[in-house]
Protein backbone atom coordinates (compact mmCIF):
# COMPACT_ATOMS: atom_id res chain seq x y z
CA UNK A 1 0.00 0.00 0.00
CA UNK A 2 0.96 3.97 -0.28
CA UNK A 3 1.67 5.27 3.07
CA UNK A 4 1.78 8.85 3.81
CA UNK A 5 3.54 9.33 7.19
CA UNK A 6 2.79 13.23 8.65
CA UNK A 7 5.74 14.72 11.03
CA UNK A 8 5.75 17.22 13.79
CA UNK A 9 9.18 18.70 12.59
CA UNK A 10 11.49 17.75 10.28
CA UNK A 11 15.17 15.86 10.77
CA UNK A 12 17.16 16.77 13.66
CA UNK A 13 19.15 14.65 15.92
CA UNK A 14 16.87 12.39 18.00
CA UNK A 15 13.68 13.64 17.25
CA UNK A 16 10.55 11.72 16.51
CA UNK A 17 11.09 11.50 12.82
CA UNK A 18 14.75 10.33 12.89
CA UNK A 19 14.43 8.26 15.85
CA UNK A 20 10.83 6.55 15.78
CA UNK A 21 9.53 7.74 11.56
CA UNK A 22 12.14 7.25 9.37
CA UNK A 23 13.42 3.55 10.48
CA UNK A 24 9.96 2.38 10.60
CA UNK A 25 9.34 3.85 7.44
CA UNK A 26 12.54 1.99 6.40
CA UNK A 27 11.22 -1.20 7.41
CA UNK A 28 7.51 -1.15 5.55
CA UNK A 29 9.19 -0.30 3.08
CA UNK A 30 11.43 -3.51 3.34
CA UNK A 31 8.26 -5.31 3.19
CA UNK A 32 7.01 -3.98 0.01
CA UNK A 33 5.06 -0.89 0.88
CA UNK A 34 5.73 2.60 -0.85
CA UNK A 35 6.10 5.28 2.05
CA UNK A 36 6.98 9.01 2.44
CA UNK A 37 7.16 11.29 4.83
CA UNK A 38 6.09 14.74 4.79
CA UNK A 39 7.50 17.35 7.15
CA UNK A 40 7.59 20.89 8.16
CA UNK A 41 11.18 22.36 8.55
CA UNK A 42 10.69 23.11 12.09
CA UNK A 43 14.17 23.00 13.50
CA UNK A 44 15.69 22.79 10.21
CA UNK A 45 14.76 25.84 7.74
CA UNK A 46 17.76 24.81 5.76
CA UNK A 47 15.84 22.07 4.50
CA UNK A 48 12.17 24.08 3.75
CA UNK A 49 10.73 22.93 -0.26
CA UNK A 50 13.48 19.98 -0.11
CA UNK A 51 12.58 16.64 -1.25
CA UNK A 52 15.47 14.19 -0.26
CA UNK A 53 16.06 10.49 0.09
CA UNK A 54 17.08 9.47 3.80
CA UNK A 55 18.01 5.52 3.35
CA UNK A 56 15.34 4.98 0.82
CA UNK A 57 12.78 7.03 2.53
CA UNK A 58 11.40 9.97 0.47
CA UNK A 59 11.16 13.25 2.93
CA UNK A 60 9.39 15.96 1.58
CA UNK A 61 9.66 19.20 3.54
CA UNK A 62 7.44 22.07 3.07
CA UNK A 63 8.05 25.81 2.61
CA UNK A 64 8.93 27.91 4.98
CA UNK A 65 5.81 30.27 6.46
CA UNK A 66 5.87 33.11 8.87
CA UNK A 67 5.67 32.75 12.51
CA UNK A 68 1.90 32.92 14.25
CA UNK A 69 -1.51 31.43 13.85
CA UNK A 70 -2.27 32.31 10.21
CA UNK A 71 1.63 30.47 9.38
CA UNK A 72 0.41 27.58 11.29
CA UNK A 73 -2.96 27.46 9.09
CA UNK A 74 -0.33 27.79 5.56
CA UNK A 75 1.76 25.31 6.98
CA UNK A 76 -0.84 23.03 7.62
CA UNK A 77 -1.87 23.31 4.10
CA UNK A 78 0.66 23.20 2.67
CA UNK A 79 1.36 20.03 4.68
CA UNK A 80 -2.27 18.58 3.75
CA UNK A 81 -1.64 19.47 -0.40
CA UNK A 82 1.63 17.50 -0.30
CA UNK A 83 0.20 14.53 1.14
CA UNK A 84 -2.61 14.69 -0.99
CA UNK A 85 -0.42 14.74 -3.77
CA UNK A 86 1.79 11.75 -2.85
CA UNK A 87 -2.14 9.03 -3.01
CA UNK A 88 -2.28 7.43 -0.08
CA UNK A 89 -3.44 4.53 1.23
CA UNK A 90 -3.28 5.46 4.40
CA UNK A 91 -2.39 8.67 6.34
CA UNK A 92 -0.46 7.87 9.62
CA UNK A 93 0.06 11.02 11.51
CA UNK A 94 3.03 11.33 14.52
CA UNK A 95 2.39 13.20 17.59
CA UNK A 96 -1.61 14.77 17.55
CA UNK A 97 -0.89 18.12 17.65
CA UNK A 98 0.66 21.04 15.43
CA UNK A 99 0.89 21.37 11.77
CA UNK A 100 0.06 17.91 11.08
CA UNK A 101 -2.33 17.37 12.99
CA UNK A 102 -4.56 20.55 10.97
CA UNK A 103 -3.54 18.92 8.28
CA UNK A 104 -4.74 15.48 9.42
CA UNK A 105 -7.98 16.92 10.58
CA UNK A 106 -8.40 18.64 7.32
CA UNK A 107 -7.84 15.74 5.54
CA UNK A 108 -10.44 13.83 7.19
CA UNK A 109 -12.78 17.00 6.02
CA UNK A 110 -12.14 16.13 2.21
CA UNK A 111 -11.25 12.98 2.26
CA UNK A 112 -13.53 11.04 4.31
CA UNK A 113 -12.69 7.52 2.80
CA UNK A 114 -9.21 8.00 3.61
CA UNK A 115 -8.01 6.06 6.57
CA UNK A 116 -6.49 8.52 9.51
CA UNK A 117 -3.71 6.22 12.00
CA UNK A 118 -2.39 8.47 14.98
CA UNK A 119 0.75 8.09 16.65
CA UNK A 120 1.59 8.97 20.19
CA UNK A 121 5.10 8.71 21.49
CA UNK A 122 4.80 10.79 24.46
CA UNK A 123 2.37 13.31 26.34
CA UNK A 124 1.71 16.92 24.59
CA UNK A 125 -0.80 18.32 26.62
CA UNK A 126 -1.14 19.52 30.47
CA UNK A 127 1.54 17.47 32.32
CA UNK A 128 3.86 16.85 29.17
CA UNK A 129 5.13 19.23 26.57
CA UNK A 130 2.75 21.95 27.08
CA UNK A 131 4.60 22.24 31.24
CA UNK A 132 8.01 21.73 29.90
CA UNK A 133 8.41 24.59 26.56
CA UNK A 134 7.02 27.91 26.78
CA UNK A 135 4.70 27.36 23.71
CA UNK A 136 2.54 30.57 22.86
CA UNK A 137 -0.86 30.46 24.76
CA UNK A 138 -2.59 29.52 22.06
CA UNK A 139 -0.30 26.80 20.80
CA UNK A 140 -0.68 25.38 24.60
CA UNK A 141 -4.54 25.21 24.19
CA UNK A 142 -4.31 23.89 20.45
CA UNK A 143 -1.81 20.86 21.34
CA UNK A 144 -4.11 19.95 24.56
CA UNK A 145 -7.07 19.73 22.38
CA UNK A 146 -5.65 17.97 19.20
CA UNK A 147 -3.88 15.16 21.84
CA UNK A 148 -7.76 14.15 22.98
CA UNK A 149 -9.74 15.14 19.80
CA UNK A 150 -7.34 13.30 16.96
CA UNK A 151 -7.02 9.78 18.36
CA UNK A 152 -11.30 9.38 18.54
CA UNK A 153 -11.46 10.43 14.76
CA UNK A 154 -8.28 8.36 13.88
CA UNK A 155 -9.39 4.58 12.34
CA UNK A 156 -6.27 3.48 14.69
CA UNK A 157 -4.00 4.86 16.93
CA UNK A 158 -0.58 3.25 17.56
CA UNK A 159 1.11 4.48 20.92
CA UNK A 160 4.45 4.19 22.47
CA UNK A 161 3.85 2.95 26.03
CA UNK A 162 1.50 1.20 28.31
CA UNK A 163 0.66 4.57 30.12
CA UNK A 164 -0.35 6.02 26.32
CA UNK A 165 -2.28 3.24 25.69
CA UNK A 166 -4.60 3.31 28.67
CA UNK A 167 -4.76 7.38 28.51
CA UNK A 168 -6.18 6.44 24.89
CA UNK A 169 -8.54 3.71 25.94
CA UNK A 170 -9.95 6.82 28.53
CA UNK A 171 -10.72 9.00 25.36
CA UNK A 172 -13.18 6.70 24.27
CA UNK A 173 -11.29 4.73 21.40
CA UNK A 174 -11.81 0.76 21.35
CA UNK A 175 -9.44 -1.25 22.59
CA UNK A 176 -9.17 -3.07 19.25
CA UNK A 177 -8.17 0.17 17.65
CA UNK A 178 -5.49 0.61 19.81
CA UNK A 179 -1.52 -0.93 19.30
CA UNK A 180 1.10 -1.01 20.98
CA UNK A 181 4.30 0.10 19.10
CA UNK A 182 7.14 0.93 21.35
CA UNK A 183 9.94 2.18 19.93
CA UNK A 184 12.53 -0.03 18.55
CA UNK A 185 16.65 -0.07 16.81
CA UNK A 186 17.01 -0.18 13.13
CA UNK A 187 19.41 -3.50 13.32
CA UNK A 188 20.81 -5.38 16.20
CA UNK A 189 23.42 -3.61 17.61
CA UNK A 190 27.03 -4.49 17.49
CA UNK A 191 28.56 -5.10 20.71
CA UNK A 192 31.61 -1.78 22.18
CA UNK A 193 34.97 -2.24 21.26
CA UNK A 194 37.34 -3.08 24.54
CA UNK A 195 37.30 -0.63 27.10
CA UNK A 196 40.81 0.83 26.58
CA UNK A 197 41.21 2.81 30.00
CA UNK A 198 44.47 1.92 32.61
CA UNK A 199 43.16 -1.22 34.79
CA UNK A 200 43.76 0.94 38.04
CA UNK A 201 40.88 3.36 36.37
CA UNK A 202 37.70 2.50 36.93
CA UNK A 203 35.09 2.17 33.99
CA UNK A 204 33.81 5.19 33.12
CA UNK A 205 29.79 5.96 33.67
CA UNK A 206 27.49 7.61 31.18
CA UNK A 207 24.95 10.01 31.35
CA UNK A 208 23.12 10.03 28.20
CA UNK A 209 19.91 12.68 28.89
CA UNK A 210 18.36 15.91 27.16
CA UNK A 211 17.98 16.78 31.02
CA UNK A 212 14.48 17.19 31.41
CA UNK A 213 13.29 14.03 32.44
CA UNK A 214 15.90 14.06 34.98
CA UNK A 215 16.18 15.73 38.75
CA UNK A 216 19.83 17.61 38.32
CA UNK A 217 19.92 17.57 41.75
CA UNK A 218 19.89 13.57 42.12
CA UNK A 219 22.35 13.08 39.83
CA UNK A 220 24.59 15.08 41.60
CA UNK A 221 23.93 13.69 44.67
CA UNK A 222 24.45 10.33 43.40
CA UNK A 223 27.88 11.30 41.90
CA UNK A 224 29.12 12.58 45.06
CA UNK A 225 28.62 9.80 47.09
CA UNK A 226 30.13 7.63 44.10
CA UNK A 227 32.88 9.59 44.78
CA UNK A 228 33.79 8.91 48.32
CA UNK A 229 34.21 5.18 47.58
CA UNK A 230 35.93 5.69 43.52
CA UNK A 231 37.47 9.08 43.65
CA UNK A 232 38.41 7.85 40.48
CA UNK A 233 35.08 7.34 38.55
CA UNK A 234 34.07 10.01 35.64
CA UNK A 235 30.73 10.49 34.19
CA UNK A 236 30.47 10.76 30.64
CA UNK A 237 27.63 13.25 29.75
CA UNK A 238 26.11 13.35 26.40
CA UNK A 239 23.26 15.91 25.47
CA UNK A 240 21.74 19.99 26.39
CA UNK A 241 18.72 20.52 28.47
CA UNK A 242 16.09 22.46 27.23
CA UNK A 243 16.77 25.30 29.54
CA UNK A 244 20.49 25.04 29.85
CA UNK A 245 20.36 22.03 32.70
CA UNK A 246 23.76 21.29 31.95
CA UNK A 247 24.80 24.60 33.33
CA UNK A 248 22.80 23.48 36.40
CA UNK A 249 24.76 20.31 36.70
CA UNK A 250 27.76 21.74 36.70
CA UNK A 251 27.33 24.26 38.85
CA UNK A 252 26.01 21.81 41.60
CA UNK A 253 28.97 19.36 40.84
CA UNK A 254 31.17 22.31 41.56
CA UNK A 255 29.63 23.37 44.48
CA UNK A 256 30.03 19.87 45.86
CA UNK A 257 33.64 19.56 44.86
CA UNK A 258 33.29 16.88 42.05
CA UNK A 259 33.14 18.70 38.96
CA UNK A 260 36.26 17.21 37.94
CA UNK A 261 34.15 13.61 37.67
CA UNK A 262 32.90 15.35 34.46
CA UNK A 263 33.38 15.01 31.30
CA UNK A 264 31.08 17.03 28.94
CA UNK A 265 30.61 16.08 25.19
CA UNK A 266 27.36 18.26 24.83
CA UNK A 267 24.90 17.56 22.12
CA UNK A 268 26.68 15.77 19.38
CA UNK A 269 25.50 14.20 15.89
CA UNK A 270 23.92 10.97 16.05
CA UNK A 271 26.61 9.96 13.37
CA UNK A 272 28.77 10.50 16.62
CA UNK A 273 27.28 8.65 19.68
CA UNK A 274 28.20 5.03 19.34
CA UNK A 275 31.98 5.64 19.58
CA UNK A 276 31.49 7.78 22.61
CA UNK A 277 29.42 5.00 24.17
CA UNK A 278 32.00 2.44 23.04
CA UNK A 279 33.84 4.50 25.88
CA UNK A 280 31.60 4.13 29.01
CA UNK A 281 30.42 0.43 30.50
CA UNK A 282 28.06 1.75 32.78
CA UNK A 283 25.29 4.03 32.12
CA UNK A 284 22.89 5.99 34.23
CA UNK A 285 19.43 6.59 33.39
CA UNK A 286 17.53 8.16 36.18
CA UNK A 287 13.93 9.63 35.86
CA UNK A 288 11.56 11.40 37.79
CA UNK A 289 8.14 9.76 38.42
CA UNK A 290 6.15 12.26 36.19
CA UNK A 291 3.42 11.70 33.86
CA UNK A 292 5.47 12.60 30.72
CA UNK A 293 8.05 10.19 31.43
CA UNK A 294 5.63 7.60 32.17
CA UNK A 295 4.35 8.22 28.80
CA UNK A 296 7.55 8.23 26.95
CA UNK A 297 9.25 5.08 25.53
CA UNK A 298 12.74 5.84 25.79
CA UNK A 299 15.15 5.19 22.68
CA UNK A 300 17.72 6.15 24.21
CA UNK A 301 17.44 3.14 26.75
CA UNK A 302 17.34 0.64 24.29
CA UNK A 303 20.08 2.34 22.70
CA UNK A 304 21.78 2.11 25.23
CA UNK A 305 20.99 -1.48 26.37
CA UNK A 306 21.96 -2.26 22.73
CA UNK A 307 25.17 -0.63 22.93
CA UNK A 308 26.21 -3.44 25.34
CA UNK A 309 26.29 -1.31 28.60
CA UNK A 310 25.03 -2.29 31.70
CA UNK A 311 22.18 0.07 32.41
CA UNK A 312 20.80 1.47 35.71
CA UNK A 313 17.40 3.02 35.38
CA UNK A 314 14.62 3.93 37.59
CA UNK A 315 11.75 2.20 37.44
CA UNK A 316 9.38 4.85 35.70
CA UNK A 317 6.93 3.57 32.84
CA UNK A 318 8.48 1.41 29.80
CA UNK A 319 11.83 0.76 31.47
CA UNK A 320 10.51 -2.72 32.95
CA UNK A 321 9.44 -2.88 29.38
CA UNK A 322 13.52 -3.43 28.45
CA UNK A 323 15.11 -3.91 31.56
CA UNK A 324 14.59 -7.28 33.78
CA UNK A 325 15.90 -6.42 36.85
CA UNK A 326 19.36 -8.04 37.04
CA UNK A 327 18.90 -9.98 34.16
CA UNK A 328 19.33 -6.97 31.43
CA UNK A 329 19.82 -4.59 33.98
CA UNK A 330 19.37 -2.72 37.45
CA UNK A 331 15.95 -1.32 38.04
CA UNK A 332 16.28 1.39 41.53
CA UNK A 333 13.18 3.72 42.94
CA UNK A 334 12.79 7.12 41.33
CA UNK A 335 14.16 9.98 42.99
CA UNK A 336 16.56 8.16 44.90
CA UNK A 337 19.85 9.20 44.73
CA UNK A 338 20.82 6.76 47.10
CA UNK A 339 19.78 3.69 44.98
CA UNK A 340 21.35 5.45 42.22
CA UNK A 341 24.80 5.51 43.91
CA UNK A 342 24.68 1.86 45.49
CA UNK A 343 23.96 0.62 41.89
CA UNK A 344 26.28 2.47 40.09
CA UNK A 345 29.20 1.29 42.73
CA UNK A 346 27.74 -2.52 42.99
CA UNK A 347 28.28 -2.11 39.10
CA UNK A 348 31.67 -0.65 39.21
CA UNK A 349 32.87 -3.38 41.65
CA UNK A 350 31.72 -6.62 39.88
CA UNK A 351 33.00 -6.86 36.22
CA UNK A 352 31.47 -10.15 36.06
CA UNK A 353 28.15 -8.82 36.90
CA UNK A 354 28.55 -5.83 34.25
CA UNK A 355 29.26 -8.60 31.57
CA UNK A 356 26.34 -10.06 32.42
CA UNK A 357 23.92 -7.81 32.79
CA UNK A 358 25.43 -5.84 29.37
CA UNK A 359 24.99 -9.19 27.47
CA UNK A 360 21.48 -9.39 28.80
CA UNK A 361 20.78 -5.88 27.76
CA UNK A 362 22.07 -6.60 24.30
CA UNK A 363 19.34 -9.73 23.91
CA UNK A 364 16.94 -7.53 24.90
CA UNK A 365 17.67 -4.96 22.20
CA UNK A 366 17.94 -7.70 19.45
CA UNK A 367 14.03 -8.10 19.71
CA UNK A 368 12.90 -4.73 19.64
CA UNK A 369 13.60 -3.86 15.97
CA UNK A 370 11.72 -2.01 13.46
CA UNK A 371 11.70 -4.83 10.99
CA UNK A 372 10.09 -6.94 14.15
CA UNK A 373 7.53 -3.87 15.22
CA UNK A 374 6.96 -3.12 11.37
CA UNK A 375 3.60 -5.97 11.54
CA UNK A 376 2.23 -4.43 14.76
CA UNK A 377 1.92 -1.42 12.28
CA UNK A 378 0.53 -3.45 9.26
CA UNK A 379 -2.26 -4.94 12.01
CA UNK A 380 -3.28 -0.82 12.79
CA UNK A 381 -2.98 -0.46 8.69
CA UNK A 382 -5.41 -3.45 8.03
CA UNK A 383 -7.67 -2.24 10.98
CA UNK A 384 -8.18 1.09 9.42
CA UNK A 385 -9.11 -0.39 5.82
CA UNK A 386 -12.11 -2.11 7.26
Amino acid sequence: MRIVMLAPFGIRPKGTLLARMLPLARALIHRGHAVSIVAPPVHNPEDAATRVVHHGVPVIHTARVRAGPSGALAQSVAMLRQALAERPDVLHLFKPRGFGGLAALAARGLRPGLPLVVDADDWEGWGGWNDLLPYPAYAKRLFAWQEQDLPRRAAAVTVASRTLESLVWAMGVAPARVFYLPNGLAAPSVPPAPATAPAAQSPALLLYTRFWELDVAEVVAALAAIHVRRPEARLIVVGRGERGEERELRARAERAGIVAMLDERGWLDPAQIPAVLAEARIALAPTRDTLINRARCSAKLLELLGAGLAVVASDVGEARTFIEHERSGLLIPPDNPGALAAAALRLLDDPPLRARLADGGRQVAARFTWEGLAPVVERAYAVALT
